[in-house]
């Protein structure tokens, strides 16, 4: 029923959604417009009305609800398998990869496919810096995984650094310095079909280990005794939620807090067991950044997507400690 209830607010927020920006669209026209579109009959909007709805809206409002789901999911994913309510996307140095990657791409002029490209490709490299390190030097500890995690990332971050201390000041400096604080305003219906697929893969293969994972987050003993594959269900995990970063920040740049702070609402609402908590996380990881974006082009002066984020995610998070540090601390 909980989830049936947040299901519906997504339908809602998304509706809302279209008729706010510089150009308003009733919302009426709005549904004329998806209906006429989604039947192939004709419809009474103007052409103007048309393109805006169709070409500026709907790519912005799905590329938030793909980016929320996946940014969502990926740190639901990461708590769970880490059993730590302080690890996000990020851990494995993802997003400074990836952020690497667009800042790189940018740099060499590319065009924008090109740049989202790099960007996921960089952020895999990134993940697979941080596991080999692990591998070598760990042993399988989540100590030391962590460890490489933050090692790679603050690598990326001065690669970052580096192009936009040799990027132009006039023009290419700027294109970095706002791909990095995260927005949608550059996605196109193009850019989503892929990242469409990617991002439905990775929650199928979470969904499949949904079990596996409730078990091991319970504890190593449980598992072992009920014949959990461990070493298997962590590889999909870290897996699918790494190509979830990997993807979201190519398709919007780094937007931070999402995955931290809208698992620990997910399970505050449904609880731990992954088997809801996943679900629960992917519908308000969705509705929570169609919302954000909301703001952020509702402002007389459009605000980037990641600067909002950790604007209401810092404070909201530290909200969410101080209500549940008897069930963590």
């Amino acid at each position: 029923m909980r989830l049936l209830f947040l299901f519906a607010g997504l339908v809602a927020i998304i509706l809302v959604s279209f008729p706010l920006g510089p150009f308003g669209v009733d919302t009426w026209t709005v549904l004329q417009i998806l209906f006429a579109k989604a039947t192939g009959t004709e419809h009474a909007a103007s052409t103007v009305e048309e393109t805006v709805v169709m070409q500026v809206r709907l790519p912005r409002i799905i590329g938030a609800v793909l980016v929320g789901a996946g940014l969502a999911a990926a740190g639901a994913g990461y708590q769970s398998m880490f059993r730590n309510p302080l690890v996000s996307p990020a851990i494995l140095g993802v997003s400074a990869g990836a952020g690497f990657g667009a800042a790189l791409g940018l740099l060499a002029e590319l065009p924008w496919t090109a740049i989202q490209l790099m960007a996921f490709g960089f952020g895999l490299v990134a993940a697979a810096l941080a596991l080999t390190i692990a591998r070598l030097l760990g042993r399988g500890s989540t100590v030391v995984l962590v460890l490489a995690g933050i090692v790679v990332s603050t690598l990326f971050q001065a690669f970052i650094s580096i192009t936009q201390f040799l990027a132009n000041p006039e023009d290419t400096l700027p294109s970095i310095t706002f791909w990095l604080m995260g927005g949608l305003g550059r996605i196109r219906v193009e850019d989503l079909l892929g990242a469409a697929v990617v991002i439905a893969v990775c929650l199928a293969a979470l969904h499949a280990v949904r079990w596996p994972v409730t078990v091991l987050a319970a504890g190593s003993d449980e598992a072992s005794t009920l014949g959990i594959n461990r070493r298997l269900t962590w590889a999909v995990v870290i897996g699918a939620s790494t190509l979830l970063t990997a993807t979201a920040v190519g398709l919007a740049g780094i937007v931070g807090w999402v995955g931290l702070v809208v698992p620990h609402l997910a399970r505050m609402l449904v609880g731990p067991s992954f088997d809801r908590l996943l679900p629960a996380a992917v519908l308000m990881g969705a509705g929570f950044l169609v919302l954000v974006d909301d703001v952020a082009r509702s402002a007389p002066m459009e605000l980037p997507l990641g600067v909002l984020t950790a604007v209401i995610g810092a404070p909201f998070f530290v909200l969410l400690l101080a209500r549940a540090r008897s069930q963590w601390l």
